[in-house]
């Protein structure tokens, strides 16, 4: 029988993400020539640490309409029909079936729903440590990264370019930076 697996400080219980010293961000190509970053500010979600920590589990939500590339027509653009449909499918929800690793990498695998499509999806993460400050609760920190096809998830609006290649890519790069509070 495998020894339980526990990370300092990371104690047992439910975590609620902090959505002020989180970030839920994406990367994504651009007319082929550059990546253009955007965020999701609206969140929630909770982390519940089991015994061994292998058997945690990790829920979350996120508001379609919350998204933020820093350009106003380009975010309605992607809140339309053309892309998220965000008046049907207001948000995007991710629950994971397993964490699996050791020593400092991890994955947690878990199904993605966008656009009412569910796909399994990995995240690489990684563990930062916990800190307790005085008002502000104990706190545990991560970051993952994964990366997504958008044509799996029915995002499949292309706008062809007349050099080849279309205006915006499939591959969609994920990265999280949470920091979590232990619930009383």
């Amino acid at each position: 029988m495998s020894a339980l697996l526990q990370l300092p400080g990371l104690t047992p219980g439910v975590w609620a993400l902090d959505p002020v010293h989180s970030t839920v961000g994406f990367t994504v190509r651009h007319m082929m020539v550059s990546k253009v970053r955007g965020t999701f500010d609206t969140f929630s979600g909770q982390i519940t640490v089991a015994e061994d920590a292998l058997l945690s589990s990790v829920r979350a939500e996120i508001d379609m309409a919350s998204i933020n590339t820093r350009n106003a027509g380009r975010d309605g653009d992607l809140r339309s029909t053309n892309y998220f449909e965000t008046d049907k499918y207001p948000t995007m929800n991710f629950a994971s079936t397993a964490v699996s690793g050791s020593g400092d990498k991890y994955t947690v695998t878990g199904d993605l729903t966008l656009k009412g499509t569910t796909r399994p999806v990995e995240l690489a993460l990684e563990f930062h440590g916990v800190r307790s400050a005085p008002g502000m609760g104990t706190r545990a920190g991560f970051s993952a990264t994964g990366e997504i096809s958008r044509k799996d998830f029915g995002v499949s609006f292309e706008m062809p370019m007349a050099e080849g290649g279309v205006v915006v890519g499939d591959r969609i790069r994920i990265e999280l930076e949470i920091e979590a509070v232990l619930q009383s």
